[in-house]
């Protein structure tokens, strides 16, 4: 089914293969000189599967085969490659990057300036503040580093403050509150609140002035 767009501004540019509907027609929205379905891999599946209703602000590159929540949005100059499966309700903030083959749950928010590469695993409702960046080569550079390549595991509500740098394969746990300017260099337990370089655990969130609204979570 081809999609029919609310609205396609002038200059931005659709691959004919590219974007198609799961589901009845919805309102979409595709900025200035943004482009849907940029590298199509005709020998895959080329399309670009939108749940439900979706913004798309000016500069915004999407690249063929990813499946995409309702209610998606990003901001400005936002580039996401291909074969991704993201959930619903999800907001990319100008000039973030995801790269291709990751998975992200639904009402993550990604703020801007983000890195997300291959392979990463971001769980619902976790919260990444600018600049955020997640790493996944462990000896970049090395003979078989791509076949070695491992993205992080963000869990549910796991928040990362701005700056933060996750290294290869690191898991961060449900609930977790990274500080900002963080190098997480080993897994963070759920709950944990960790600051520093390398990263420290310092206390639990429960412990903090939210901790009620942690617990009503749960329920």
């Amino acid at each position: 089914m081809t999609a029919e767009f609310s609205g396609i501004h002038p200059t931005a540019w659709v691959h004919p293969l590219a974007a198609c509907l799961r589901g009845e027609t919805f309102p979409g929205e595709i900025g200035a000189y943004s482009q849907v379905g940029e590298g199509i891999d005709v020998d895959a599946d080329p399309q670009v599967y939108f749940a439900g209703a979706f913004r798309l602000r000016s500069h915004t590159v999407l690249y063929w085969g990813n499946s995409i929540g309702v209610d998606f949005q990003t901001g400005h100059h936002v580039l996401i490659r291909e074969q991704n499966e993201l959930g619903a309700s999800i907001s990319v903030g100008s000039g973030s990057i995801i790269e291709h083959h990751t998975k992200i749950g639904d009402r993550v928010r990604i703020h801007s300036g983000v890195f997300i590469p291959e392979f990463t695993v971001i769980e619902a409702d976790a919260w990444l503040g600018p600049k955020v960046t997640l790493t996944n080569a462990r000896y970049p550079k090395a003979p078989d580093a791509k076949e070695q390549l491992k993205g992080p595991l963000i869990k549910t509500y796991a928040k990362l403050g701005a700056n933060t740098t996750v290294l290869p394969g690191v898991t961060i746990g449900a609930h977790a509150l990274v500080g900002a300017g963080s190098v997480v260099t080993k897994d963070v337990p759920d709950y944990a609140v960790v600051v520093g370089n390398p990263g420290r655990v310092i206390n639990d969130v429960r412990q903090l002035a939210y901790a009620e609204q942690i617990q009503t979570l749960n329920q």
